[in-house]
């Protein structure tokens, strides 16, 4: 039986890709969780998670919301344009339930949209 993991092409390695969501992206938040994202050349969604010790000192703790993060993005994979997402996590989402959080990640992946291309500096061509 093949494992139901993410595919490893669909997650953020790189520390430089997390710098350049940090910096200009697009931004959802919802009560628990807060995604930034930005277009990627790579054709296909790609997934990071920066869920910090400020979140909860318990690794398990921070290990469960990994967990239902990959599990809300690998579902909403197949329906996601070709962007780079980060998932942060709030304090808030330890008091929540499972079936909360996942409810909550699958609506804001649903709100991810490809951002369109910057204009090149200059003159405005007619």
């Amino acid at each position: 039986m093949a494992a139901a993991g993410m595919p490893r092409e669909a997650r953020l390695r790189r520390a430089a890709d997390f710098d350049t969501l940090r910096q200009a992206s697009g931004r959802s938040s919802g009560r628990c969780f807060i995604l930034r994202y930005g277009n990627n050349e790579v054709g296909t969604a790609r997934m990071g998670l920066a869920i910090s010790k400020r979140v909860s000192k318990r690794a398990v703790d921070r290990n469960r919301l990994k967990r239902l993060a990959r599990e809300s993005f690998r579902r909403a994979l197949p329906g996601l344009p070709p962007v780079d997402i980060v998932v942060t996590a709030r304090t808030i989402a330890l008091e929540c339930s499972g079936a909360e959080l996942l409810a909550e990640l699958d609506e804001l992946f649903a709100q991810v949209r490809p951002l369109k291309a910057a204009q090149p500096p200059g003159t405005i061509a007619g």
